[in-house]
């Protein structure tokens, strides 16, 4: 059942796809919503029972509604719809017989003008960021300004100019026609460029830049590669000097497609050196006087364009001194007149000099400055081992770092002297055949060992602050700048070194006495503990060996003890030597503090130790017991007669009680 109401607001809707959006169909509370989807609709059809379920999407060009009257079937409608459409759209194309026609026309005489294609156009005006041209098209053309300057950023047209533009767009959608003047130079250089291959010619370009292998040449604007190895007929290791320069170049290689473009500068030199080489070579030998033009500097040397072929100026042929880089001596493009040392024809290598074209300075350099001979030179050059001295043009001598001063023996070259000072100097040795000399500086001054050594004498005494202490001694600072050692020995009569040390400080002022002068050797030995008596000599020296001295136990352990002879001396008593019986600790025996008495049985001065025993002060005194009692014994036989050994032992032992 259908419902005229419910036609006519579906005829009036706007024509799009309507979706069932719920409620029941067959009343006024049915709601539609608009599909966002063009061409999509919802079925019309309504049942009684009214489901809420979405009707199926039906896909049609348009939303058809018009099938939906109260009177007629939808097909009969579709049909009649379909038969005006045809009758108008054969009317539409009669009336278009006689324009389709004109414009067939129009696209025949265009044929040529596609994007890509190069077209001559007339400059119609020149704006401030815009060139204007016209090329016969739609509409006049805005090409930015940039694309008419040269190198110099100069504008190198003028209004009323024909130019080549290539056509981007002959219409890109608002009216407008792009043309590009960039697109014309270009295609015209890769022309030119793929001519010059063909053909072998050279172009003409400029180096802007370096990157790695070689340098990038711009050749009417398109950016090509030379490489290192195609620079030159030698290999260049510095390329530096010819960027920014314009030369001449032969293309060995294009690809258009991946923008590769190759250039050789060799090729054009050896074309050009052909006919120039020919005939240098013909006059050229040893010995030679040659002029040339300073091409290229290296690290060893410098090569010369002859004219046709290059000859090597090597670095230690540029001058008779000493030259730290060819630099110093020769720039690029600079003309000299050098001598032709040496000449290969079969490889045609040429070996130049420069200092050859003047007199050997180093000739007869003894007989100028014999050996002590002082003289004033000029500083040319430091290094970390010493300085160069130029004594005259074209002889240099070294001052080695330990003849610059007396004192400081590893100081630092550019301490002492700067380049270009003037120093006072004295020739010590001279070698013609490998052209050295060698130079000294503080042999201009007075050495401070010297008159130290006339100064002081062994035995005297010296005063100065510590300067350094070391493992081995102290160093005590002296007249003119010169240190003495104090050996760890002779600090102190009773420490040991490694302890006395410790008492000094850097900067301390100390007393010594000299103990020895070495002027050869630069070395002044000094004493501390010399300043006092030896008190081990002192005393070894009252008490030698077999003497019987006394002190106190001032230590003791199970092998034997120390025992203080006096406040300075000390002598050891081992535990053998504290009894007649075997002892097996000293512990046992001895205390600490305990007075004990001993003999002297050692002294070893070297090593300032005394070695002490009980047993043999035991020994000693039973021996002379014997010997007084065997004198008593004499004595009274003499008077008495003969006796027994027992009458005897007895009286003595009564004259003792």
């Amino acid at each position: 059942m259908r419902f005229p109401w419910t036609t006519r607001w579906l005829a009036s809707t706007p024509r799009c796809s309507r979706w069932w959006t719920g409620g029941k169909r067959g009343c006024r509370s049915a709601r539609w919503r608009v599909d966002p989807f063009e061409g999509r609709r919802a079925d019309t059809a309504t049942t009684a029972n009214g489901s809420g379920a979405f009707p199926p999407c039906v896909s049609t060009p348009r939303p058809r509604f018009d099938n939906l009257t109260r009177h007629g079937s939808g097909p009969s409608r579709r049909f009649h719809r379909r038969r005006r459409k045809s009758q108008m759209s054969q009317a539409a194309a009669f009336e278009g017989m006689e324009s389709f026609a004109a414009l067939f026309e129009e696209s025949l005489q265009r044929a040529d003008m596609r994007a890509g294609e190069v077209i001559s156009a007339e400059v119609v005006r020149v704006e401030h960021n815009f060139v204007v041209v016209n090329a016969g098209l739609k509409s006049e053309a805005y090409v930015p300004i940039e694309e008419f300057k040269n190198d110099q950023g100069e504008i190198e047209v003028q209004v009323g100019d024909f130019v080549s533009v290539a056509i981007d767009a002959i219409e890109n959608g608002y009216g407008d026609t792009i043309l590009s003047r960039d697109k014309a130079k270009r295609l015209a250089s890769w022309l030119s460029l793929e001519t010059a291959l063909e053909s072998g010619d050279f172009v003409t370009g400029t180096v802007s830049g370096k990157v790695k292998g070689g340098l990038t040449v711009l050749v009417n604007g398109i950016r090509a590669f030379l490489p290192g190895s195609l620079l030159d007929t030698r290999p260049v290791k510095d390329m530096s000097p010819f960027e920014g320069k314009t030369m001449e170049f032969k293309v060995i290689k294009l690809d258009r497609k991946r923008n590769n473009v190759v250039l050789s500068r060799r090729a054009v030199v050896e074309a050009s050196m052909g006919e120039e080489r020919a005939k240098l070579l013909e006059t050229l030998r040893e010995g030679a006087i040659v002029n040339g033009v300073v091409k290229n500097i290296t690290e060893y040397g410098a090569f010369v364009d002859l004219g046709g072929i290059d000859g090597l100026l090597h670095i230690t042929d540029m001058a008779w001194r000493r030259v730290r880089h060819p630099s110093e001596v020769v720039t690029v493009g600079q003309e000299l007149t050098a001598k032709v040392l040496k000449f290969d024809a079969e490889k045609n290598r040429v070996s130049l000099g420069l200092k050859q074209m003047g007199d050997d300075p180093w000739i007869g350099v003894s007989r100028r400055y014999p050996s002590s001979t002082r003289l004033f030179g000029k500083v040319t050059n430091i290094a970390d081992y010493g300085a160069f001295v130029e004594i005259e043009p074209g002889i240099e001598g070294l001052v080695h770092v330990s003849e610059m001063d007396w004192t400081n023996k590893n100081v630092a070259p550019s301490k002492i002297v700067a380049l270009g000072d003037e120093v006072e100097v004295m020739v010590l040795e001279i070698d013609e055949d490998k052209r050295r000399i060698s130079l000294g500086m503080k042999q201009c001054k007075q050495n401070p060992w010297d008159e130290f050594a006339q100064n002081f004498k062994r035995g005297d005494r010296v005063k100065g602050p510590v300067k350094s202490i070391t493992d081995f001694g102290v160093f005590v600072g002296l007249a003119a700048g010169i240190d003495g050692l104090v050996h760890l020995s002779d600090l102190s009569w009773n420490e040991p070194g490694e302890a006395a040390v410790r008492n000094y400080k850097k900067g301390q002022d100390v007393e010594a006495i000299v103990l020895g002068i070495d002027v050869e050797r630069e070395r002044i030995s000094l004493g501390i503990k010399q300043l006092d008596t030896d008190p081990f000599t002192s005393y070894t020296t009252l008490n030698d060996r077999g003497a019987l001295v006394s002190g106190k136990v001032k230590t003791v352990d199970a092998r034997g003890a120390e025992i203080q002879l006096n406040d300075d001396v000390t002598g050891y008593l081992r535990a053998s030597e504290i009894a007649r019986e075997r002892v097996e600790d000293a512990r046992n025996v001895l205390k600490e503090g305990e007075e004990v008495s001993a003999l002297i049985i050692n002294i070893d001065r070297k090593l300032r130790s005394i070695q002490l025993s009980i047993k043999a002060k035991d020994n000693v005194e039973q021996q002379e017991a014997l010997q007084r009692l065997s004198a008593d014994n004499r004595e009274t036989a003499g008077n008495a007669g003969t006796t027994s050994l027992g009458a005897l032992l007895k009286a003595k032992l009564d004259q003792g009680n």
